[in-house]
């Protein structure tokens, strides 16, 4: 039963499998996945601001087919991390909203890509 749990525990740090494959990578500690991005829409949000110079919200809001409410918690969360920056404005009387990913943003996507292709790897080579 304790075994069970600790098993549990592990895969909520993030460890266990994922750890794994970066240490078949060479790069033990290396391999923890940045579960900030891992996210669905979060991670759709950073990679849509990666090939975007910016974006309104209403853009993402419509790329990532999710609410007002919804949009707003994953892009505070990517806020306060400091991967996007937001701009408010007014385009007339019209509030817009814009994102922009920062440089700790792109480099968070880069290691998170760079870790889901080497499980992709480990994975292929079994």
């Amino acid at each position: 039963m304790a075994r069970a749990g600790a098993a549990r525990d592990s895969h909520r740090r993030g460890e266990g499998a994922a750890a794994g494959a970066g240490e078949v990578a060479g790069r033990p500690g290396a391999a923890e996945l940045d579960r900030l991005i891992h996210e669905r829409i979060r991670l759709g949000m950073v990679s849509a601001l990666a090939v975007n110079e910016s974006l309104s919200f209403t853009e993402l809001k419509a790329l990532m087919k999710t609410t007002d409410g919804n949009l707003s918690v994953h892009a505070r969360k990517l806020e306060e991390a400091q991967y996007v920056v937001c701009r408010k404005s007014f385009d007339g009387r019209v509030p817009r909203t814009e994102y922009r990913l920062t440089a700790a943003g792109r480099r968070a996507l880069e290691r998170y890509l760079e870790h889901m292709e080497a499980l992709i790897k480990v994975t292929r080579n079994r």
